[in-house]
């Protein structure tokens, strides 16, 4: 995938296909899942066989010359990695890596009882794909034929696999089509971005028509990095691109679940010494500086937190989430910078000194030499009511971007070679920054590459460079109850006396911990068995691990009481609606409390409530019972009414009663 400055700053482009090039089926999943806010919450992650072979491989090389290397290169293999889906043959297998329907049957196999796991699939094969590429152009024309085939042979066939009922208890998470949309915004003056881009709003807006009628996939689109839609000239066309598409599918709005960004590229998350684009250096603001070029996002979290209010804008609701793409942003190593230099007086040596991303040019995107790991897949990583939902891995570290045109092959992209050079478009010529020695083709493991990325991984792999040790004190088997609070404070020692962080997998639906103080906490909204591990790291990357089982158990009426709750809409418009909820008392005996609970199937939020107390996490309700009306005798009833906005469709959801 290419990006170039000059391409990043042309102007947007807003083109439209007949609606007589689009004939769009339903695929419906035999056995129907619940649609949750945020996939990643309380799932176990899929790591693929396929990469966990590629590592081994390679850390069963490296062993006899460096041991240290190959440990850490161990650490990685089983990471979750995304499952590419970029052309046709991919979907039964390509005689490198396995098809999709294997690597669905191993997800199955991976699954820890009850708990859902997650499954990351990238669809990436449109008409014309990655017009300002070399590298990985696709294998479809863009043409009406080409997006005709786009349609029938590569999206109906991945529709129907993932339709299978036996899958329908996993979480598919579908990355949209990178670099697409992106292309369509800021390449219109190339004359094969021109040509693709009306296929590749078409092409899209299948891809969420016939994955959203699926109802345990979430579609997550491309959204680009900060390098390439960050100016203010880029932003929010963007942002209009992506709601118009959204907005001709069947569903609308309610089809995209949310985005991605950084996918295969090496924008830092954040840049810690950076963390003010305006900040004056020697009478100037620092984005002046030749590696921003005005642009004010220096890196992921801002870009990303910027663009969902440019996305909520335009119409997306506010649950949308945003994941970004760690697996080779880390920028470790020697030549990171480990404290603040504030001496340098002008924007340009003030970059420089302090800046993590260590490419001489930010439009640099293969191979890059110097570049490391980034954060480990990390569900909620700045908190549930964070737009950034997730840190995913979605290029497998170690599989090369691209290769070259040599005098023994034409194909490749020049941005490749690692003797060329990029422009800025603006009269700055910069090094390709590609790793020099090699030319591995697209998608091929590329073993000197990932030894780099494991050396200079952030936060450090490789044993030896934290001094202290980090144990997680196990606090034994926990048992909650649905729709009940729930609270758990981890402990850990660092015998460094280093500031620890804490991640969490395996957590049951509703539960989330946090990252600072090491607490876990919510409410749990299914009944199950999960295995929770949870990790404490110091800032040298010295880490430690505990594991345990956290069971969940089904809410009950005391005394004997126990209740029903039916739902009825009343009023419906285009955004909005009411409802009732009737709540009757089943048991035997009186009740002096109740509580209904659901999880919203779509994107409704409630906005007005009465007759009862109503709370929201995400798509989770929590309705309780008002002072006056709590109490019921058998066979009582009363009940609670709320109004609601809404996009798309809006489907009613399956309600819970408890009673006391």
């Amino acid at each position: 995938m290419s990006r170039t400055i000059q391409a990043l700053r042309a102007g947007a482009v807003s083109l439209a296909v007949a609606a007589s090039v689009l004939s769009p089926l339903t695929v419906t999943a035999a056995h129907a899942a619940t649609h949750v806010a945020n996939p990643y919450v309380g799932a176990t992650q899929y790591a693929s066989p396929d990469y966990a072979a590629e590592v081994n491989g390679q850390a069963a090389a490296d062993r006899g010359t460096n041991p240290a290397l190959a440990t850490a290169e161990d650490k990685v293999a089983n990471d979750p990695t995304a499952v590419w889906m970029d052309k046709i043959a991919a979907i039964t297998g390509d005689g490198v890596h396995h098809g999709l329907q294997w690597h669905l049957d191993q997800a199955l196999a991976q699954r820890q009882g009850s708990t859902p796991i997650t499954v990351e699939v990238v669809i990436y094969d449109l008409p014309g794909r990655d017009c300002a590429a070399l590298a990985s152009n696709g294998e479809v024309p863009p043409t009406a034929a080409g997006l005709t085939t786009y349609e029938t042979q590569y999206i109906d066939p991945i529709a129907a696999i993932l339709a299978d009922s036996k899958y329908a208890d996993e979480r598919i998470v579908a990355v949209i089509e990178p670099d697409s949309l992106p292309n369509a915004v800021t390449n219109a003056s190339k004359p094969a971005c021109a040509t693709a881009a009306p296929y590749y709003e078409a092409g899209v807006e299948y891809a969420l028509n016939k994955l959203h009628a699926i109802a345990n996939v979430y579609n997550y689109v491309d959204i680009a990095h900060s390098a390439w839609l960050g100016w203010s000239s880029n932003m929010p066309p963007a942002a209009q691109e992506f709601a118009k598409v959204a907005k001709a599918t069947t569903a609308g709005f309610a089809s995209v679940d949310g985005f991605i960004s950084d996918t295969a590229n090496y924008t830092p998350t954040t840049e810690p010494f950076l963390p003010n684009s305006t900040l004056q250096v020697g009478g100037q603001p620092l984005d002046s500086a030749k590696f921003y070029q005005w642009n004010p996002y220096f890196d992921e979290k801002s870009y990303d937190e910027a663009m969902y209010s440019q996305l909520v804008a335009q119409g997306f609701p506010a649950t949308i989430g945003i994941l970004i793409d760690t697996s080779r942003n880390g920028w470790g190593g020697p030549n990171r910078p480990t404290s603040l230099n504030s001496s340098p007086t002008t924007p340009d040596a003030y970059v420089a000194a302090n800046k993590t991303d260590q490419r001489s040019f930010r439009g640099d995107w293969c191979n890059q030499n110097g570049a490391g790991l980034g954060a480990a897949p990390t569900v909620q990583p700045y908190g549930a009511a964070d737009p950034i939902i997730g840190f995913v891995w979605i290029k497998p570290p170690g599989e090369s971007d691209g290769d070259y045109p040599t005098a023994s092959h034409s194909h490749g992209d020049p941005h490749c070679d690692p003797a060329g050079t990029n422009s800025d478009g603006n009269g700055g010529t910069y090094p390709t920054g590609s790793i020099p020695g090699y030319d591995v083709p697209a998608g091929q493991w590329f073993g000197a590459q990932f030894q780099q990325l494991v050396t200079n991984a952030y936060p450090s792999l490789i044993s030896g460079t934290g001094t202290g040790s980090v144990t997680v004190t196990n606090p034994g088997s926990q048992t909650s109850t649905v729709n009940t609070v729930a609270s758990l404070q981890i402990s850990a020692t660092d015998t460094a006396g280093g500031t620890l962080t804490y991640s969490a997998t395996g957590l049951p639906a509703g539960l989330s911990i946090d990252a600072t103080t090491g607490r876990i906490s919510g409410t749990p909204t299914t009944a199950g068995v999960s295995t929770v591990t949870v990790t404490a790291r110091d800032s040298s990357a010295v880490a430690g691990s505990a594991s345990f089982t956290w069971t969940v158990t089904s809410s009950t009426g005391g005394g004997g009481g126990g209740c029903s709750a039916t739902y009825t809409v009343g009023s419906s418009w285009d955004t909005g609606f009411t409802a009732t909820v009737t709540v009757t008392n089943t048991g035997a005996s009186a009740v002096r409390s109740w509580q209904v609970t659901w999880t919203w199937p779509g994107n409704q939020q409630i906005t007005n409530a009465w007759n009862a107390t109503e709370s929201h996490s995400g798509q989770h309700e929590t309705v309780s019972n008002a002072a006056y009306n709590g109490a019921l005798a058998p066979g009582a009833n009363t009940s609670f009414g709320f109004q609601a906005g809404y996009s798309g469709t809006n489907t009613s959801p399956t309600l819970t009663c408890s009673a006391s």
